[in-house]
């Protein structure tokens, strides 16, 4: 069973007072959420892996993550060190997709492959060439992030992943699910409790599943760039995965903190949960 991962998930920030139904469409009398934001940390033997890395928002960071006032951060370098893992000791890093929060400290990770869908990749190299009319569809992404991307590249660090695809690292497959952006890929982890699904951003809440009138109609996002029907058709690629089962589905920015899981420590109120 050498491809089975210990899987962890790391908190390291949280918005204030986050409405709702900018997240998720429908939810107008939801009021609003302290959203938290997470990244992953899968370990098998040698290899540390991370899915998603986190943004950095320290002096010696681009600033670009302040123009969201996300007033509670920890640096998610500081919270791998909780764990005893140091960025140099990360071998690959899984990108679920391009925005800020989910790639924005790859800088930080100067050892580590980089896998990433290659449609989300050059979509944002392409869109962020267009001119400034069109800046809406890059609000959300860090030029220095793309940057990094670029100098990985160069230094043939950066796996270019087509679509589907099993074992990108043994026991790590990557589903392609496009809506909240044009290339975001839904992440598959084997683990001794089964394949765990690591959401990324096209499920901020489960309810999406349910229907927020709980009447079994997907409820699409409202904070994405890509179409309605690509998210719909990935919330049920999503489903189809867990076969209905949402304790095998891990949410990036779940609201309830990850109820059910172990606490592996605190720091300063972020947590470190053992999905595995």
């Amino acid at each position: 069973m050498s491809d089975i991962w210990d899987l962890f998930v790391i908190e390291y920030a949280r918005s204030n007072e986050q409405p709702w139904v900018d997240l998720i469409s429908g939810m107008y009398k939801d009021g609003v959420v302290d959203l938290p934001f997470s990244f992953m940390l899968a370990l098998q033997g040698e290899r540390k892996v991370l899915i998603d890395t986190g943004f950095m928002q320290d002096e010696h960071s681009s600033g670009f993550s302040r123009k969201f006032d996300i007033p509670h951060w920890i640096s998610p370098v500081r919270m791998l060190g909780e764990l005893d893992v140091t960025a140099e000791e990360i071998t690959d890093i899984v990108i679920t997709h391009a925005h800020f929060d989910h790639m924005g400290s790859i800088a930080q990770y100067s050892n580590a492959n980089i896998f990433i869908q290659k449609s989300e990749l050059l979509t944002w190299y392409e869109a962020i060439a267009l001119p400034k009319r069109f800046g809406y569809m890059t609000a959300i992404i860090d030029p220095d992030n793309l940057r990094t991307a670029l100098e990985a590249s160069i230094e043939h660090r950066v796996t270019l992943v087509d679509g589907d695809k099993d074992n990108i690292l043994p026991g790590i497959h990557a589903r392609l699910g496009p809506g909240h952006t044009p290339g975001h890929q839904f992440v598959i982890v084997e683990t001794a409790r089964g394949r765990l699904v690591i959401s990324g951003d096209c499920v901020y809440s489960r309810r999406q599943f349910s229907g927020v009138n709980n009447d079994g109609v997907y409820a699409p996002l409202n904070n994405a760039t890509g179409s309605t029907w690509d998210q719909l058709k990935t919330l049920d690629k999503v489903e189809s995965e867990i076969g209905g089962d949402q304790k095998r589905l891990i949410l990036i920015h779940d609201s309830d903190r990850w109820p059910g899981l172990p606490v592996i420590k605190e720091v300063q109120g972020y947590k470190i949960v053992k999905a595995a």
